[in-house]
This record gives C-alpha cells, structure tokens and sequence, in this order.
C-alpha cells in the first residue's frame, strides 16, 4: 500500500497525539478502566452498607441478653479480639449467626469500645 508522503506526517501526528492524549487522560483527567471503576463502585457500597448498620450492631451489642459477653468485650485490649467476639456474638449480622460483615464488626467493636471508655 502506498501512502503519500505528504500524508506520513499527519497520520504519525495523529497515532502520536492519541498516545498522548491516552496518557494524560488516564494520569491527569481522572479516566479510568471499567474494572477500576467497579472496585471503587464495591468500595463506596461496602462503606455506605457499614455506615447504615452500625447503629443496629451497636444497639444489638448493648441489649444483648448475655452480659457476660459484653463484660468480656469491654476487658478485651486488643482490637482484633474485639471484633472477632463482635463477630462470634453475631452482632455483627441480621440473622445472629456468628459469620457476618468484616467490616462492620470492625467498625461496630471500635464504636463499643470508644463508648465503653
């Protein structure tokens, strides 16, 4: 296939401000891919989905029947074990199974314990 000589530069012009165009897009304009934005959707969710039930798993943790379970909670100093006796005591899920929201255990220990001191 021949090209015209004079048309050489415009399509490299062309290939080359694309290429250009891409890599400020990405950096600076904020573009991103469909999978990133689906990560940052999963995100958003995940954080709004702890925000609304924390108050639930804080007020569960505080009528919950088993006082001892508290008492035990409020001894705990580690932040790990908080949240795990969170997830054990099923305050952490709707159904008060001990598997629940990772991070809403997390979110609802650290809430328990900042209340409790």
């Amino acid at each position: 296939m021949n090209i015209p000589t004079g048309l050489k530069p415009g399509i490299w012009g062309a290939v080359a401000g694309a290429v250009a165009m891409s890599i400020f897009g990405f950096s600076q304009l904020g573009w991103t891919t469909a999978a990133t934005s689906e990560k940052m959707a999963q995100e958003i969710a995940g954080t709004a989905v702890v925000a609304a039930l924390l108050p639930y798993c804080v007020s569960k943790a505080q009528g919950d029947p088993n006082t001892a379970t508290l008492t035990k909670f409020q001894a705990e100093q580690s932040s790990y074990s908080r949240a795990d006796i969170v997830m054990k005591a099923g305050w952490a899920s709707q159904d008060g199974k001990p598997s629940g929201n990772d991070a809403l255990a997390r979110a609802c220990a650290d809430k328990l314990h900042t209340k409790a001191g």
